[in-house]
């Protein structure tokens, strides 16, 4: 589902002209299409990140540039690290029933059983999908995860219309023993003495002074 956005097509470029566009909370932007020359457009700040916000990591805006509709596919959002407001976004330019090439997030839900540890091996895998039809995440379901379990690309579960590019043996879900703390430290102090480290042990103050510490109170 795309968000629709009133663009203006912008013919001034540079730093300046970009600091011009977000001091009147807007924000400069590119659409590539392959073959044509890039369009240089301007949006508004606070819609434009909404809509990015809503369409998660390859949110698919409308764009009406002068009255001309164009979809566009978020390929790169520059933030500022510090005011986090938008910098610059590129898009590619998308017609409806087109395939496109998208990496999609992965998100766990539910809980593997206890004691044990769950690491996510690779968070995004790339598929084909149509760009009206590009799911925001991928769902993977560990509720009463046995230690062991291995997820791997090839068990997602795609929703129609999309294809995995990911090499299917790509492990996505690793579940595995939780170690303890105690055991991490034995581990740790074995590995020392067999690398020859020995460990200092804290000193304990002197006999006199003892005696001072104790005098002065």
């Amino acid at each position: 589902m795309s968000e629709k956005i009133k663009a203006e097509a912008r013919t001034e470029f540079g730093k300046g002209a970009a600091r011009r566009i977000r001091r009147e909370d807007k924000v400069p932007a590119v659409i590539y299409e392959h073959g044509n020359v890039p369009i240089h457009v301007t949006l508004p700040g606070h819609e434009t990140m909404m809509a990015l916000k809503n369409g998660g990591a390859n949110a698919l805006l409308e764009l009406d540039i002068d009255g001309k509709t164009q979809l566009a596919l978020t390929k790169q959002v520059q933030i500022d690290p510090i005011k986090r407001h938008l910098e610059h976004v590129d898009f590619i330019a998308v017609k409806k029933g087109e395939k496109v090439t998208v990496d999609v997030p992965v998100h766990l839900v539910g809980e593997a059983v206890r004691e044990t540890l769950v690491v996510t091996e690779n968070a995004t895998v790339q598929l084909e999908a149509e760009a009206t039809h590009i799911p925001e995440y991928i769902e993977v379901d560990i509720e009463g995860a046995q230690v062991g379990t291995q997820i791997h690309a090839s068990d997602l579960t795609l929703p129609a219309g999309s294809a995995l590019l990911t090499d299917p043996e790509t492990l996505i879900v690793n579940v595995t023993q939780q170690v303890s703390a105690e055991a991490l430290e034995a581990d740790l102090e074995a590995a020392e003495a067999e690398a020859g480290i020995e460990r200092e042990e804290a000193e304990a103050p002197a006999a006199g002074a003892e005696g001072e510490a104790a005098s002065e109170g």
